[in-house]
C-alpha cells in the first residue's frame, strides 16, 4: 500500500512536533507493508531524497501569505504523486494542502490528521472558510489527536461522525541516556530539583504566567527554547529582579535529556487552543516527571490526567502554578508517584509504534 503524506513542512528539514508525528507514521508503517512519500515545501530549492525508508519530494516555495506557502510546482508534483498514492494523508491546518485536494487526479481514499484549529488569523479565516468546508467535506476520514480537541473543535462538530482518535507518539528507544560529562555541566549551571519548561518561546504558550508563578513561589525555574517572545520574556523576569529564572536558549537532544533527568517537574503554562497536544508532555514523562499544565480544551489535558500524572490548573492564573509547583516541593513522595503514573500512561498509550499501528489500520480499512 501506497501512502502520500502533504504538509508545508517535513522532518528533517524542520524538527518540530507535528514534523516528528509524520516522520513516525511514514517510519512506523513500513513494519506493515507500507511505503510511504512527504511532499512539502522548501525556502531554497527543489530537493528529492530518502529518509528512513521514506521519499522526502520537496518544491520550492514561490511565495507566501500567514506562514502558508505555494508554488505552482508543488500542484504538478500533487498531481503525479496522487496518482501514485492508494491513500493521501493531508496535515491540517494548511490551506494549501486544501487547494491541492482539488488537483487530485482520481477520486483516491483521503485522510486529514487535525493537529489543530486555526486560531490567530481570524481576518483570512473568514476568506478561507468556504474552502475549509469543502475540503473537510470531501475527506474520507478525520483523525484528531485527542478526545478533548474533537469535543471542543467548533470547525469538527458537522464532522464529528468521520473523526477518529488516534494521539501523537515518541520513539522512546531514540532518547538514549545522556553522558555523565553533560550532566555534571548542567548541573554546574542549572543545579537540580528546578522546575522545567522545554519549547519555542511562543505566544500561545503562557510564559508570562510561568514567570509571575516563579515571582510568587520562589522556586528556580528553567526555561530551554528560543523564539519570538524571548527577549520579551526575558526583560519580564528583570524588571521583576527574579534571581531564580534561567533562560538557557535552545538546548540540543542531549541537552534535553539533561535537563529533564535534573528537574524536579515539568511545567506547561499554554494558555490557548494553539496548543493542540504537547510532545514536550510525553518527553517529560518518559523521564518520570510531574507535570503542571493548564485546561484550554485541548490534548494537553489528555496526557495529563489530573492528581494521576500531575495537575491541571486554570489557564492564565500564576498563582494556581505557584501552588502547585510549592505542593511538589515540599512532597518528593508525590512526586515520586505521579511522575511513575505518567511514564505507565505514556508506555501505554503514546509511544510512536502504537501510532504507528492505529494509522496502518485507518489505511488498511479505507482501503
Amino acid at each position: 500500500m501506497k501512502i502520500l503524506h502533504v504538509y508545508r513542512t517535513c522532518f528533517p528539514e524542520t524538527k518540530g512536533g507535528l514534523e516528528q508525528a509524520i516522520r513516525f507514521i511514514t517510519q512506523g508503517v513500513q513494519h506493515y507493508g507500507m511505503e510511504s512519500k512527504v511532499l512539502s515545501l522548501s525556502n531554497d530549492s527543489d530537493k528529492n531524497y530518502y529518509f528512513e525508508g521514506t521519499q522526502i519530494i520537496l518544491k520550492k516555495k514561490v511565495w507566501e501569505v500567514s506562514s502558508n506557502g505555494f508554488s505552482f510546482s508543488l500542484i504538478r508534483e500533487f498531481r503525479r504523486l496522487s496518482e501514485w498514492a492508494d491513500i493521501i494523508n493531508y496535515h491540517y491546518p494548511w490551506p494549501s494542502g486544501d487547494i491541492l485536494s482539488i488537483f487530485c487526479h482520481s477520486n483516491k481514499p483521503s485522510v486529514v490528521t487535525y493537529h489543530s484549529d486555526i486560531v490567530r488569523q481570524r481576518f483570512l479565516r473568514i476568506l478561507y472558510k468556504p474552502l475549509e468546508k469543502y475540503f473537510l467535506s470531501n475527506v474520507t476520514r478525520i483523525i484528531t489527536t485527542s478526545p478533548q480537541y474533537l469535543a471542543t473543535s467548533e470547525t469538527l462538530k458537522p464532522y464529528k461522525e468521520k473523526c477518529s482518535i488516534i494521539p501523537l507518539g515518541i520513539e522512546p528507544e531514540s532518547y538514549s541516556s545522556t553522558d555523565v560529562d553533560n550532566m555534571t555541566k548542567w548541573e554546574g549551571l542549572v543545579g537540580k530539583g528546578f522546575y522545567l519548561f522545554v519549547g519555542v518561546l511562543r505566544y500561545y504558550k503562557g510564559l508570562q504566567y510561568l514567570i509571575d508563578a516563579a515571582e510568587i513561589s520562589g522556586l528556580p525555574v528553567v526555561i530551554a527554547g528560543d523564539g519570538p517572545l524571548r527577549l520579551e520574556l526575558e526583560q519580564r523576569a528583570a524588571d521583576k529582579h527574579l534571581k531564580n529564572i534561567t533562560f538557557v536558549g535552545h538546548v540540543s537532544d542531549e541537552d534535553k535529556i539533561s535537563l529533564l533527568t535534573l528537574c524536579k517537574a515539568f511545567v506547561f503554562p499554554s494558555h490557548l487552543r494553539s496548543e493542540a497536544f504537547g510532545i514536550s508532555l510525553l518527553e517529560a514523562q518518559l523521564f518520570g516527571k510531574p507535570i503542571i499544565s493548564c485546561e484550554v480544551g485541548s490534548g494537553s489535558s489528555y496526557v495529563n490526567r489530573h492528581d494521576v500524572t500531575g495537575f491541571i490548573v486554570a489557564a492564565q492564573d500564576p498563582d494556581a502554578i505557584a501552588q502547585r509547583m510549592i505542593m511538589l516541593n515540599n512532597d518528593a513522595n508525590l512526586c515520586k508517584s505521579l511522575g511513575e503514573q505518567g511514564n505507565k500512561r505514556l508506555m501505554s498509550l503514546f509511544t510512536a509504534q502504537e501510532m504507528a499501528r492505529c494509522y496502518a489500520e485507518v489505511y488498511k480499512e479505507l482501503a
